[in-house]
C-alpha cells in the first residue's frame, strides 16, 4: 500500500470514532428544588419581631425583605436564628441592616432544621413598621 493509501484510511478509521453518541457519560448533579416561604409581621417601635421556616435538605438559604413600611425607605435589621425560649437568637455572620430590596441581603448554607427570620427596629422606627420577607431554601 502506498502512503497515501494508508493516510487516508487512517483518517477514516479516526473520523468514525469521532462520530456522536446517543450515549451520555458526562455525570449530572440532581438539583434539589427551592421552596419559598413569605413571611410577615410588625416590628414596633425599640422592637423586633421574627417567624419560623424549616429547611429539610442542606443548602443555600437566601433571605429577602420586600418590604418595610412606613416609610418605604427605612433601614431595618435583618437576620436568620435559631428558635430560643421565645425568641430568634441570630447566628453569627447572618444579619444585616437595609432597606427593603428584591435581592437577597443574608444568604447562608443552613442544615436541616427549623430557623427563624428576625427583623428588627435599629433605633430610626418613630411607629410600629410592617415587613414582608421571603425565604428561598431547599
Amino acid at each position: 500500500m502506498t502512503r497515501a493509501a494508508i493516510l487516508v484510511i487512517a483518517l477514516a478509521s479516526g473520523a468514525a470514532a469521532c462520530g456522536s453518541s446517543s450515549d451520555s457519560t458526562t455525570p449530572t448533579t440532581p438539583t434539589t428544588p427551592k421552596t419559598t416561604d413569605t413571611l410577615s409581621g410588625t416590628v414596633q417601635v425599640k422592637g423586633s419581631d421574627f417567624k419560623p421556616f424549616t429547611v429539610t435538605t442542606a443548602g443555600e438559604v437566601d433571605v429577602t425583605l420586600t418590604a418595610a413600611t412606613p416609610p418605604s425607605t427605612i433601614i431595618m435589621g435583618i437576620g436568620i436564628g435559631t428558635l430560643g425560649t421565645g425568641d430568634c437568637i441570630l447566628l453569627a455572620n447572618a444579619s444585616a441592616l437595609t432597606p427593603a430590596g428584591s435581592s437577597p441581603q443574608v444568604t447562608g448554607i443552613m442544615s436541616p432544621g427549623t430557623y427563624c427570620v428576625r427583623v428588627y427596629d435599629v433605633g430610626n422606627q418613630t411607629d410600629p413598621v410592617s415587613w414582608t420577607a421571603t425565604v428561598l431554601h431547599p
